[in-house]
C-alpha cells in the first residue's frame, strides 16, 4: 500500500483539494444527471417499447460498464485489493439493479419509488452491523432520514391519481431490492474504509465483472434471456436505448461512488431519495400537472429533512483509524517521549 494519500478524481476533475461543499456539488450533479437521464429510459423502455426484461437490461448494462471503464485507462494491474473483496458486493449489486429494473414490470412508476425511498433506513441501521464501520449516527440524522421518507412517500402516493397498483411479484421483487441496497452502500463504504487507495473505476470494474455470472441463473430460470434475445433481434433499435441509458447510469454510478468515499453510505443514501423528489417534481414542472395540498405538505417534509442533514455535527466521525495512520501516530507519540526524556536529562 501505498503511503501518500491517493487523489480522488472525477472524469478528470479533482476532488481532493476541493472544499466539501465543492466536492458534494460535483459529485450530486454528476449523480443527478446520471439517474435523471436512467429514469426517462427506463420508463421508455418498459412503457413505450414494452421491454420488461430487467435482468437482462442489467447484463447489457454490465458490458457496457466494462467497455467505459477500458476506455477511462483502468486496468487489473492498478487493483488494490484482492479479488475476493469484491464477492458479496457484486452479488448484492447486480441482484439489487435486476430486481430494481424487472419490478417495473409488476408495480407502476410511482409504486415502485415510494418503495425504494426507504431506502436510506435500512443503509443507515446496517451500517452499524458492517465490519469494518459499526457506524453510529446522531439522533437528529435518523429524524432527518424519517421526514424525508415520509416526504416523499406523500408526495408519491399523490402522483398516482389512484391507488398505487401493487402486485405481489412486483412488491417481493422490490423487498428484495431492497434489502440488498442497505448491505450495498455499507460494503462500498467499508472498502473505501478500509483501503482509502481504492479507485471508484475499481471498485466499479471489479463488482461488475464479478457479478455478471449472477445473472445468469435467473436469466434463464425465469426465461428471460431467451425471450429478451428475440426481442432485440426483431427490433435492434433496442440495443440503442439500452446503451445510452448504461452511459448515463455509468456517470451517476462513479458519482456516487465518489459520494460514499467522501460523505459515507446514508448521506448517499439521502442524496438518492432526494433525487427521486426532484425527478418526480420536475415531472410536474414540465408536464404542467397541478400540484395538491399532498404534494406541497411532501415537499415540506423532504425539505425539513434536507435542512436538518446538513445541520453541523460536533461528534467525531466513527471511523475505523487505518493501520498506517495508527503506526503513524504510535510512532510520534514515543519521539516526543524521548523528547522529553531528553530535555529531563539536560
Amino acid at each position: 500500500m501505498k503511503n501518500e494519500e491517493q487523489t480522488l478524481s472525477l472524469f478528470g476533475i479533482s476532488l481532493t483539494e476541493r472544499p466539501k461543499w465543492q466536492q458534494f456539488i460535483i459529485c450530486s450533479s454528476g449523480f443527478f444527471f446520471g439517474y435523471l437521464v436512467n429514469g426517462i429510459c427506463e420508463e421508455y423502455v418498459y412503457n413505450r417499447l414494452q421491454f420488461s426484461y430487467g435482468w437482462y437490461f442489467t447484463f447489457v448494462q454490465g458490458f457496457v460498464y466494462l467497455i467505459l471503464i477500458h476506455f477511462q485507462g483502468f486496468s487489473t494491474k492498478q487493483m488494490v485489493n484482492p479479488w475476493k473483496a469484491y464477492v458479496k458486493l457484486s452479488a448484492v449489486l447486480m441482484g439489487s439493479s435486476g430486481l430494481t429494473k424487472g419490478a417495473l414490470a409488476f408495480l407502476n412508476y410511482p409504486a415502485q419509488i415510494m418503495f425504494k425511498s426507504t431506502k436510506v433506513l435500512p443503509v443507515m441501521i446496517m451500517g452499524a452491523f458492517i465490519p469494518g464501520l459499526r457506524r453510529k449516527y446522531p439522533a437528529h440524522e435518523y429524524f432527518s432520514a424519517v421526514l424525508l421518507v415520509v416526504g416523499l412517500i406523500l408526495f408519491t402516493l399523490a402522483d398516482a391519481h389512484t391507488s398505487p397498483n401493487f402486485s405481489a411479484i412486483g412488491v417481493v421483487m422490490v423487498s428484495g431490492a431492497l434489502i440488498m441496497d442497505s448491505f450495498l452502500g455499507n460494503f462500498q463504504e467499508a472498502i473505501f474504509t478500509m483501503n482509502p487507495e481504492t479507485t471508484q473505476m475499481e471498485m466499479l470494474f471489479c463488482s461488475t465483472l464479478m457479478g455478471l455470472p449472477f445473472l445468469i441463473p435467473p436469466m434463464v430460470l425465469t426465461g428471460e434471456l431467451f425471450k429478451a434475445w428475440n426481442s432485440c433481434s426483431q427490433h435492434p433499435y433496442i440495443y440503442g436505448v439500452l446503451v445510452f441509458e448504461a452511459m448515463a447510469t455509468f456517470v451517476g454510478q462513479v458519482s456516487v461512488l465518489s459520494l460514499i468515499a467522501l460523505f459515507g453510505a446514508a448521506t448517499t443514501a439521502m442524496v438518492t431519495t432526494a433525487r427521486k423528489a426532484v425527478t418526480l417534481l420536475l415531472s410536474y414542472l414540465i408536464f404542467t400537472k397541478p400540484l395538491t395540498e399532498q404534494h406541497v405538505t411532501g415537499l415540506l417534509l423532504i425539505s425539513m429533512g434536507i435542512v436538518i442533514k446538513l445541520l453541523p455535527d460536533n461528534k467525531p466521525t466513527n471511523r475505523p483509524i487505518n493501520r498506517n495512520t495508527k503506526t503513524t501516530l504510535n510512532n510520534t507519540h514515543k519521539e516526543m517521549i524521548n523528547q522529553e526524556q531528553k530535555q529531563t536529562l539536560v
